[in-house]
Parts: C-alpha cells; sequence; structure tokens
C-alpha cells in the first residue's frame, strides 16, 4: 500500500470518527437533559412537599418536542394520567393533605371523572393550584378540591361535554330548530348522545358540589357549567369562582410552583413570539 493511500484511508477513518462522535452527542445529548430536568421536578416537588407537610402531583400538560425532529405532541387528559394520579393517592396516608399542581386544557371525561372522585373521596384536604389555566376536564378535576388557589391572572372554563369537533348543546339546539323529518338519522343519534353527555357531566359536577354548596346552589352552577352557556374556551376568572360560591385563593400562588411550571418548557422555535429580560425588576431599574 503506497503512501498516498494511507494517507487516504486515514482520512477517511478520521471523517467517519468524527461522524459517529456527532451522532452521539445529537443522541445522547438531549437524554442527558431531559433527565437533568426530570431530576431537577422530582426535587422541587419533594421541597414543596416537606414545605406543605403534604403529598404533591403534578399534572401538567404542555405541547412538547419529541424525536429529534421537534414536533410538537399536543397533551391532554388520559386514562394514563387518571391510572399514575389514582396510584399517587392510594400510597398517601388518609391524614395527609394532597395537593395538585394543575396545568392542562382538559381532556378525556372519563379520566377527568376518576380523578375527580379520587380527589374528593380522600379525607384530608385537598387543595389545588391552577398557575395558569385550568379548562374542561381540568376544571372538573378543580372542583374536586376543597379550596383552589389560582394566579390573579389564572383562569377556569366550562365543563360542557363536546361530541367530536361540537359542543353537545350546540348538536341539541341545532336539531332543536329544525323539523323532525329534515333531519337525518345520524343527527338525531348525535343529538340523543349529546342529551346523555350533558346529563351525565351535570349530575356528576353536582355531586362535586354538594360538599361546598347547597343541593340547590349546586344544582344551579352545575347547569351553568354544563349546559353550553358560554364557549369551550370562555375564561372563568378567579374572582367570578368566588361569586360562584367556590372556596377560592387568588393571590397566594406559591412561587415554587412557578419555578416548577419553568421546568416544563414549550419546544424550541427559530424565532421566539415572546422575549423579555428573566430578571424580576424594581421600581429603580432603568
Amino acid at each position: 500500500m503506497s503512501l498516498r493511500d494511507k494517507e487516504v484511508l486515514a482520512l477517511n477513518i478520521s471523517i467517519t470518527d468524527i461522524l459517529w462522535i456527532v451522532f452521539l452527542l445529537f443522541t445522547v445529548t438531549p437524554m442527558l437533559q431531559q433527565r437533568s430536568i426530570a431530576t431537577r421536578r422530582l426535587s422541587l416537588l419533594r421541597k414543596i412537599e416537606q414545605q406543605r407537610q403534604s403529598r404533591v402531583i403534578s399534572l401538567i400538560h404542555r405541547q412538547e418536542a419529541i424525536s429529534l425532529l421537534g414536533i410538537p405532541l399536543s397533551r391532554y387528559i388520559n386514562v394514563e394520567d387518571s391510572e399514575h394520579i389514582l396510584r399517587a393517592i392510594r400510597l398517601t396516608p388518609d391524614d395527609m393533605p394532597l395537593d395538585l399542581i394543575l396545568h392542562t386544557p382538559g381532556g378525556l371525561v372519563l379520566a377527568s371523572e376518576q380523578i375527580a372522585r379520587a380527589l374528593q373521596q380522600h379525607p384530608a384536604k385537598i387543595t389545588v393550584f391552577v398557575p395558569h389555566y385550568a379548562m374542561s376536564g381540568g376544571t372538573m378535576i378543580a372542583l374536586a378540591a376543597d379550596e383552589i388557589v389560582l394566579d390573579p391572572n389564572a383562569v377556569l372554563g366550562p365543563v360542557d361535554p363536546q361530541l367530536g369537533q361540537y359542543p353537545a348543546a350546540s348538536i341539541l339546539k341545532a336539531v332543536q330548530q329544525k323539523s323532525i323529518n329534515r333531519v337525518d338519522d345520524n343527527t338525531l343519534i348525535l343529538a340523543d348522545m349529546a342529551e346523555k353527555a350533558l346529563r351525565q357531566v351535570q349530575e356528576f359536577v353536582k355531586s362535586l358540589l354538594l360538599d361546598k354548596l347547597s343541593e340547590e346552589k349546586a344544582d344551579a352552577l352545575a347547569r351553568t357549567l354544563s349546559e353550553g352557556r358560554w364557549t369551550h374556551d370562555y375564561p372563568i376568572t378567579c374572582e367570578k369562582l368566588r361569586e360562584m360560591g367556590l372556596p377560592t385563593i387568588c393571590n397566594e400562588m406559591p412561587l415554587e410552583v412557578y419555578e416548577l411550571m419553568e421546568l416544563y418548557p414549550q419546544p424550541a422555535q427559530q424565532r421566539p413570539s415572546v422575549q423579555y429580560i428573566p430578571l424580576p425588576y424594581s421600581k429603580r431599574t432603568p
């Protein structure tokens, strides 16, 4: 083998090694970063538990980046979430308070009802912290708490059921406004399902509210939240919740809850939509 051939072979080996190193860096680095974030999350949860002498559970749904392509994956309340939370509640002594940090757009009614019922049946105090929003099924879960702590700008939402892409209440209204002879069978079946869904959700929400309100007020509020009076993304503020008679605190969110939210970052974008200097300012800061 000539000297030139040996130089070419050495160059090829060097390039191959570099490519392997780059590949390993792109593969291992995200895994190490995720492990580091997971460790910091658990450490912060433990800190909150020690401060409040409680079991702390987080249910936080954000868009997350999957694989190496950065594809956004939308998260919502599902049966896997309910399985994990029910197990956490079973592992908690009856005399230990439960704190749930909640940030979610909602999700499956079945999973939300399972979580809410399990919280309601826990003998000790239940506190739900909402740093930003808890809509739909998230609101249903919050209603099971003895106390709801919201950021002054955080919101809950209506719990009216949705069938596919349509609100159940809107399906019923559309059918009522047309002659029965002009409505196809599929729509009639959908309307029947919508009526059942509305009734079931209303009855369940009322059962959650009976611990906090009289039967008459619980029934009226359950109807308000589930009958489709508002759009499904209607923001119910802390002040509005107080007017409804719910045990709500508007300005006592622990700082550790905000710190925990920072450990659930949104997928990185090439050009961020929001930018600011991430430092607290005093009045004298230029």
